[in-house]
C-alpha cells in the first residue's frame, strides 16, 4: 500500500506548448493538498499524471510504501483514483454504480453491497440508493463519483474541481465529505479548486499552479 507520492521535476509539452515546467511535490498519507490556479495552468494535466493516466515527457511520479518504490502496475493503479468534474454514471441504480469498482476487484457480493451502502452513507446519498443514477442532480452525481472513489479505500484520491458547477448545498456537503476524510486520516487527497476560501477550509497545504509551475502559498 503506497504511503507516499513524490513528484520529481515533471515536464510536459502538448503541441509545442509547455504545460508543466519542473513540477515537484511530496504527498504523504492523510494529508490534503489543494492546488489553485486559472484554467489552462496545468492543474488537470498534473492530476492525470499523478493518477498514472498519462506519462510525462520528463521527470518521475514515484509511489512508495515508505521503504520501497512501488511498481506502476495494475495493483498500484487500483489503489489510486481520480474523480473528474463531470462524473459519468452507468444506467443503473445508485448503489450498483458505487459497487462497480468493488466487483471488478473480486469482492464478494454481500460485502460489495455492504461497503457500497457505507460509502453512500458517507456522502449522504443512502436515501437515493435505489434510484437510477441518471436521475440525480449534478451535485448528487458529483457526490456519487466521490462515493465510487472512497468505496475502494484508495491510498490517494485526486479530485479535479469537485465543486465546479455545483450548487451551494452540494458544495457544502462535498466539503464536509473531504473534511471527514481528513479527520479519519486514511487517504491522501489532492484537490484542484479555483476558490482560495475552499482551499483554506480544506487543505493542510495550499499551492498555486501558474504557467506550468507549482509553488506553495
Amino acid at each position: 500500500m503506497p504511503s507516499t507520492l513524490e513528484i520529481k521535476d515533471l515536464h510536459v509539452s502538448i503541441e509545442g506548448k509547455q504545460i508543466l515546467k519542473g513540477v515537484n511535490l511530496k504527498v504523504s498519507q492523510g494529508e490534503i493538498h489543494a492546488i489553485m490556479g486559472p484554467n489552462g495552468s496545468g492543474k488537470s494535466t498534473f492530476l492525470r499524471l499523478c493518477a498514472l493516466l498519462e506519462t510525462p515527457d520528463d521527470g518521475e511520479v514515484i509511489y512508495s510504501d515508505g521503504a520501497h518504490i512501488l511498481e506502476q502496475d495494475i495493483a498500484l493503479r487500483r489503489m489510486i483514483t481520480l474523480v473528474l468534474p463531470r462524473v459519468g454514471v452507468f444506467n443503473t441504480t445508485v448503489v450498483k454504480n458505487v459497487s462497480y469498482g468493488l466487483r471488478i476487484r473480486g469482492v464478494k457480493a454481500g460485502e460489495t453491497e455492504e461497503k457500497a451502502l457505507q460509502a453512500l452513507e458517507f456522502v449522504k446519498l443512502a436515501d437515493k440508493k435505489g434510484r437510477n443514477a441518471l436521475t440525480l442532480s449534478s451535485g448528487e452525481t458529483q457526490r456519487l463519483g466521490i462515493a465510487r472513489a472512497v468505496v475502494i479505500e484508495p491510498a490517494v484520491l485526486f479530485l479535479d474541481e469537485p465543486t465546479a458547477s455545483v450548487d451551494q448545498k452540494n458544495t457544502e456537503i462535498i466539503e464536509e465529505i473531504i473534511l471527514k476524510m481528513k479527520k479519519e486520516g486514511g487517504s491522501a487527497v489532492v484537490i484542484t479548486t479555483h476558490d482560495p476560501g475552499q482551499a483554506g477550509r480544506l487543505a493542510d497545504y495550499m499551492l498555486v499552479m501558474s504557467e506550468g509551475e507549482l509553488s506553495r502559498v
